[in-house]
């Protein structure tokens, strides 16, 4: 059963802004190891932490919190399947609230364009109490 659909959309300049500003401080803050590893593994970066920005964004409306009630953004992992696939890895508060809204699994998809990296998220499970 669905129960619950986000989705994001970030100018990538934007991230590229406060990666010039913030330095490795914003990334390590904002990403995981896995994410960061896979970032700088292409040849603009930026666009694969913007895209990784917006699923991170995508997943939190799922759960209805947006980034608050102790959900970091660390606690919303963006994943690669073998297929290459980004799927999301919830930890922390983030899985808390995700269990206890009966949400199971999240799928995702993430897409860049020349300005833009969007995400949309869908949390599938069965709602408590059905």
């Amino acid at each position: 059963m669905l129960l619950g659909l986000g989705t994001d959309i970030v100018e990538i300049e934007r991230i590229r802004g406060m990666i010039d500003r913030h330095g490795d401080h914003f990334i390590e803050r904002c990403f995981t190891a896995g994410e960061i590893e896979y970032s700088r593994r292409h040849r603009d970066s930026v666009v694969r932490f913007a895209g990784r920005w917006a699923a991170k964004e995508a997943v939190v409306k799922v759960l209805g919190t947006g980034f608050v009630k102790g959900i970091t953004f660390h606690d919303v992992e963006v994943i690669s399947l073998p297929s290459g696939q980004p799927s999301i890895q919830l930890s922390g508060e983030a899985a808390d609230i995700a269990s206890g809204i009966g949400i199971v699994e999240v799928r995702l998809t993430i897409s860049h364009a020349r300005e833009y990296a969007t995400a949309t998220a869908i949390g599938w499970g069965q709602s408590p109490g059905q």
